[in-house]
């Protein structure tokens, strides 16, 4: 049987429940159920890499809908629109984790960033990669096992992609400086001159490195970062008027618009749903599997 990871569950009716870990060392992980639609349509700068555990996962990605079942792995690019919602009336049962592409990258060494076609993989070796990542339910340790697994899931990821894009003369050192200049000063008003002066680079060979190694654009990546640190204002109590003025977001309306786009809910609603941890109530739907 399933084991969950239910001391940290959000129940939020009396079919649907969401269970996550908080964010450690680039990953997080969420393990779900829902019947009928679970998100709008988003897009984040994380890769999100999946089981789907019972029934039918259905999705919109790249422009066609897509079905995952037991036994496919789901490899969502970042920065590519998706949605969520349940394939069949019995809902479905899921497991996923959000992987910093940095983190691949730290693998790769300036690869272009892997990108599975379509979204779903039958791959046999990247099914085994992800779920020893999705199984890990206490979260990432930093331990030697950890970064093997990290490891094997970057290499499962490029095998399965293959040379699918032509592959040019890139310069990754130079774009990692941006990535880490954008990590440090988030906060700050930054022009793309301003990642030209720390670079060397001009704007429009720097904007297109950026989005091969990390996944997405210099400006979409500051303002996921801002997203970041609003999402832990909230949780530590701050209204949500707060948290869009205190992480640099022009007003409260400013930041659901960006927050919406990017996980598919509303910051009202996913507050709801982490403050909201409690036993299920009778009657709650589960599979075992």
């Amino acid at each position: 049987m399933l084991e969950s990871i239910m001391t940290n569950a959000m129940f939020l009716d009396q079919n649907n429940w969401l269970s996550r870990t908080d964010t450690m060392h680039g990953i997080e992980r969420i393990e779900a159920f829902f019947q009928g639609n679970a998100y709008g349509m988003h897009r984040h700068d994380t890769y999100a890499i999946g089981c789907t555990m019972a029934g039918v996962q259905a999705f919109q990605y790249r422009g066609a809908h897509r079905q995952s079942l037991p036994g496919h792995t789901m490899v969502l690019h970042p920065d590519e629109a998706h949605d969520g919602q349940a394939g069949t009336d019995d809902g479905f049962h899921y497991r996923m984790i959000y992987v910093n592409p940095a983190l691949i990258q730290e693998v790769l060494g300036g690869l272009e960033l892997p990108y599975i076609e379509g979204g779903i993989t039958q791959s046999q070796r990247l099914l085994v990669a992800a779920k020893a990542m999705l199984d890990n339910q206490h979260g990432p340790t930093n331990s030697i096992e950890e970064t093997d697994a990290i490891v094997e899931l970057a290499l499962a990821l490029l095998a399965e992609a293959g040379c699918t894009r032509g592959q040019r003369a890139r310069d990754f050192h130079s774009t990692k400086l941006a990535h880490d200049f954008l990590c440090d000063v988030w906060q700050s008003i930054i022009s793309m001159d301003d990642l030209s002066v720390v670079t060397g680079r001009d704007r429009w060979s720097l904007s297109r490195d950026f989005r091969m190694f990390y996944g997405t654009s210099p400006s979409r990546f500051l303002i996921l970062r801002k997203l970041d640190a609003a999402r832990q204002r909230m949780l530590s109590g701050a209204s949500l008027a707060d948290a869009a003025a205190s992480t640099g977001f022009a007003d409260q309306a400013h930041m659901t618009r960006h927050f919406t786009q990017t996980f598919g809910i509303s910051p009202g609603r996913w507050l709801r749903m982490m403050r909201f941890r409690t036993s299920a109530p009778s009657g709650a739907k589960t599979f075992k599997t």
